[in-house]
């Protein structure tokens, strides 16, 4: 399985985060991302679930590619790779819980709750671009 997740950090100090509203790790925090479509590209993939999820669109010429992700046992579901983007912005835009996201809600990077999946690993490696 193919995934997009988006690292979104505002003014260089918060980092965007959904709370799942759906299992695995229902109620906990995680990046805004999801499953790849078979008719789109895994940039239109990550663009597609930050919308979906955050209701912030974005252009994907902004997504800057942190890493992929593939260590096995990283998702409950089963085997799944992920390719993990940043995105910044400067602005304040206003997110919206959406899709399978029960709230959505900006944390200071100083300040991250505890994380699903391997969340915390990929939101350090794009903090360090």
């Amino acid at each position: 399985m193919l995934t997009a997740d988006c690292v979104v950090v505002r003014h260089r100090a918060e980092v965007l985060l959904v709370r799942r509203g759906n299992e695995p790790y229902k109620g906990c925090w995680a990046l805004p991302g999801g499953f790849m479509e078979m008719v789109e590209s895994i940039e239109c993939c990550a663009v597609r679930e930050l919308m979906e999820e955050t209701g912030l669109a974005v252009d994907e010429k902004r997504l800057r590619l942190i890493g992929v992700y593939s260590a096995p046992g990283r998702d409950p579901r089963g085997r799944t790779v992920t390719a993990a983007y940043r995105i910044d912005v400067e602005d304040d835009p206003q997110a919206t819980a959406g899709d399978d996201a029960a709230e959505v809600r900006w944390w200071p990077v100083s300040a991250l709750p505890p994380l699903a999946f391997d969340h915390a690993e990929i939101i350090a490696a794009a903090l360090a671009l």
